[in-house]
């Protein structure tokens, strides 16, 4: 398929999905590429056929939806967030936990294949635990994608997803099996995984810092986002953390957020909130 077949078959589909086109620009070839091999599969001889079999076989757009996920992430994906969580925001909150004698929750959505939420860990494991010994880590780590959970669940990663990673963090939390870097027990006990697609449901349950990077505020369109965005405010505990990614933005101002000591792409919900948590 050519490019400019494939460019102009996302503009069409992707607002019907609920997608914006800006956010596949750079990875449209990922997405191009599974097209193709949907339409292999059946038998299409392009992508114009292929929105023929959309019109009159509509559960093909949930086949679609599922080609349009992006996969792509790494561990300690931009470095400067993951120092930021380490050296302000996670204490801050720990101290509240410890006060409050409770655990330190943690909502990675839009997961992956689980570098994001073993990131925390291990920056949560080898740079602060001991200085909270009280407090336990406690991350949901929640995905749309049957296959990307069964990779975080096995836990085994090439050398590249582990290249952003300090060297001797890697050394620490990972043994090498072949190929393969499989990360050790301790750094995978905190976190449980969760099938779930963040436009149709989200935990209900209230957490100390919520991850929600490179999916809802560049793939999903302005009515989507600020929908998400709701429910993301309304799952933070007042003094809770918001991250979103190095490359996003929020949608519009939130009445409840705002920015975290001037930290990019880093938000704080305002503590206005005497609700009893869950």
């Amino acid at each position: 398929m050519r490019d400019i077949d494939c460019v102009e078959f996302l503009q069409w589909a992707l607002p019907r999905m609920g997608f914006r086109w800006p956010g596949f620009r750079k990875v449209r070839r990922q997405v191009c590429k599974r097209i193709d091999r949907r339409l292999a599969e059946l038998g299409l001889d392009g992508v114009c056929a292929y929105r023929e079999l959309l019109d009159d076989r509509p559960r093909e757009w949930s086949r679609l939806d599922d080609i349009c996920r992006i996969t792509i992430s790494r561990f300690y994906r931009d470095r400067g967030v993951f120092e930021a969580l380490g050296d302000e925001v996670l204490p801050v909150l720990a101290r509240e936990a410890r006060t409050e004698e409770r655990a330190l929750r943690v909502w990675s959505a839009g997961c992956g294949s689980g570098e994001e939420p073993y990131s925390v860990a291990i920056v949560w494991e080898l740079g602060l635990a001991s200085d909270y010994p009280a407090v336990e880590l406690s991350v949901l780590a929640t995905d749309a994608g049957e296959t990307v959970l069964e990779r975080a669940l096995a836990a085994r990663y090439p050398a590249s997803s582990l290249k952003e990673l300090p060297d001797p963090w890697r050394e620490r939390a990972f043994v090498r099996r072949g190929d393969l870097w499989e990360l050790l027990p301790p750094f995978r006990t905190a976190v449980r995984f969760e099938r779930a697609d963040i436009r149709e449901s989200m935990p209900e349950r209230r957490f100390d810092l919520v991850l929600c990077r490179n999916l809802v505020f560049t793939y999903f369109d302005r009515a989507v986002q600020a929908r998400c965005l709701a429910g993301l405010v309304d799952r933070l505990r007042p003094g809770g953390g918001l991250v979103i990614g190095s490359h996003e933005e929020l949608p519009g101002p939130h009445p409840e957020l705002e920015p975290w000591n001037d930290l990019p792409h880093l938000f704080r919900r305002r503590e206005i909130d005497t609700e009893t948590d869950p």
